[in-house]
């Protein structure tokens, strides 16, 4: 029996999974919960052979930071993510976190439980319309620094309140900015948001 543990933030897409793979006689759900902070607490409780992990969900923790989080604090728990779109910054940044597997949610249900066996025995997923991707992965160019300020930037925030929240001047802010927009060959601020977003970076 392979035990899994779920995160999604969707009830909806939550709830249809564990239908799903409650179906399989092999797959014993121990618990499906909303958030990368609430994965990582359930793992250490349930400590499930296969984590099935939303790249995209709120709190402090994503999929990808709680994928993070289980490698370190539970090693034996082998991460599948699923992400709705391939962008190649979340798949870089997916192989950084050295997740098993890498699935889109539009792949045929099969495909996810043949993708948890997989994982479970050791194995290594990447979904086929990813493979392409995964040879055009371009580097962020934007520091650690720099995508802390853009992701302040995209969330609505004014220089003076990222100085603030970063401790920072107002200069220094604005120094970055500019150099963001450089880097990104962005038009303006809201321009380098939309191409870091579609990217992955942020």
């Amino acid at each position: 029996m392979i035990h899994v543990l779920l995160a999604e933030d969707q009830h909806v897409i939550r709830g249809a999974l564990v239908a799903l793979l409650g179906l399989e006689p092999d797959l014993k759900i121990v618990d499906a919960v909303e958030s990368g902070d609430a994965a990582v607490a359930s793992a250490l409780v349930h400590r499930p052979e296969v984590a099935v992990l939303d790249i995209d969900m709120p709190g402090r923790l994503d999929g990808l930071g709680a994928a993070t989080e289980l490698r370190a604090k539970l090693p034996g728990c082998r991460v599948l993510m699923l992400t709705g779109h391939g962008k190649p910054g979340h798949l870089r940044r997916a192989l950084t976190a050295k997740v098993d597997g890498f699935l889109l949610k539009t792949a045929p249900p099969e495909r996810l439980v043949t993708a948890i066996r997989e994982v479970a025995a050791g194995g290594r997923v990447l979904d086929p319309e990813l493979a392409v991707t995964a040879w055009d992965l371009a580097d962020n160019p934007l520091t650690p620094r720099e995508v802390d300020v853009l992701r302040l930037v995209a969330g609505g925030a004014e220089a003076t309140e990222i100085a603030d929240r970063l401790f920072l001047s107002s200069g220094t802010v604005r120094n970055y900015l500019t150099a963001i927009v450089a880097k990104l060959n962005a038009r303006n601020r809201t321009d380098a948001v939309r191409i870091a977003a579609e990217a992955g970076w942020i």
